[in-house]
């Protein structure tokens, strides 16, 4: 049987379907660490990580702030369902500045009846779109 020479990648949220094409490459925030995917690759299903998300069509390359999930990779196809996904371009970093501050200020001054977990994740959800974010304004 040969090798796929692409992988047909499908981003979909509990909202929406974020992303449907054929790509040469992509690479994903698993649970044991940053995980790249190219056609030919060994099936596996992972769960997903709050993390940055990107793939590639030849010299261009697409990215997405990813949280939470799973995701089925086969040897032509990659299929990830997120509980979050947004593309760089999408993500509104005035929004994702506020988050940031919010979550930070809570972690500065605990409480007692405070999530920290909550807050820690909502910093690094925060810090990952606007790192995403950063990517948009870097190609345009």
């Amino acid at each position: 049987m040969a090798i796929p020479t692409s992988l047909a990648l499908e981003i979909v949220t509990p909202d929406k379907a974020i992303v449907k094409e054929q790509v040469d490459e992509v690479q994903l925030p698993g649970s044991e660490g940053y995980l790249g995917v190219l056609p030919g690759h060994a099936p596996l299903v992972t769960s997903l990580q709050v993390g940055e998300m990107w793939y590639r069509k030849g010299q261009d390359t697409k990215f997405l702030a990813l949280a939470f999930g799973f995701a089925e990779i086969l040897p032509d196809r990659v299929t990830v369902l997120a509980q979050i996904a947004e593309r760089a371009e999408d993500i509104d970093v005035a929004r994702a500045e506020a988050a940031k501050r919010r979550a930070e200020e809570r972690l500065a001054r605990p409480v007692m009846d405070m999530d920290s977990e909550r807050a820690r994740l909502a910093l690094l959800k925060s810090l990952i779109r606007l790192q995403v974010a950063s990517r948009a304004r870097i190609r345009s």
